[in-house]
């Protein structure tokens, strides 16, 4: 049986698979059908499901709603009261739970504080998305995203740092010295 905390003051419903080593702090509740990996962390007042699926490794900071239809691949960071949706065109008197949009975050990307991701998209691997943006199309893996609607203004390495590239289109990464390289618009890592 895994072994997770979850704060008294949390509620996680039955049929929920959580991994070892979860921390579910005050005031969270985890809806039935969800499976949370190894190693997360939710802050507090946070929803999870009904059926959503998180990695490992994922952290999830304060008030923040993952509703069905997003699915957290492993080391995704969700900043603090960052918003997910998962109607399109949400009217309170018709019911439309059959048209919800898959959103999909992939490994190692980043949500700042406050963003908004709209249903329906899918977030590159390792892409940072700045605090505030409004995502409302995919994005590229390593992107930085900022604004409303969010759009490119470059490109960041696995740890998150800005890459500046030479004159050959190719970036070192000096926290840990991996390589990169921008191809037909996109941004390859060829050394790590």
């Amino acid at each position: 049986m895994a072994k997770f905390f979850s704060h008294e003051s949390s509620y996680v419903d039955e049929n929920v698979k959580i991994g070892d080593n979860t921390k579910i702090w005050h005031f969270s509740h985890v809806l039935n059908g969800t499976t949370i990996g190894d190693n997360c962390s939710f802050g507090q007042n946070c929803v999870v499901g009904p059926n959503v699926k998180i990695g490992n490794g994922v952290k999830v900071q304060n008030n923040i709603s993952i509703y069905e239809g997003v699915e957290v691949e492993d080391d995704v960071f969700l900043g603090p009261s960052m918003v997910f949706t998962n109607v399109i065109n949400p009217r309170s008197f018709i019911v439309r739970k059959e048209e919800f949009r898959k959103t999909l975050l992939k490994k190692g990307s980043s949500v700042g504080a406050n963003a908004t991701i709209v249903c329906g998209v899918t977030i590159g691997q390792y892409a940072l998305i700045g605090s505030g943006a409004v995502v409302n199309k995919d994005v590229k893996p390593y992107a930085l995203m900022v604004g409303v609607p969010a759009r490119q203004i470059g490109w960041v390495s696995k740890a998150g740092n800005t890459l500046k590239f030479d004159e050959n289109n190719e970036a070192v990464d000096s926290f840990d010295g991996s390589k990169y390289k921008i191809e037909n618009e996109n941004l390859i890592l060829i050394k790590e």
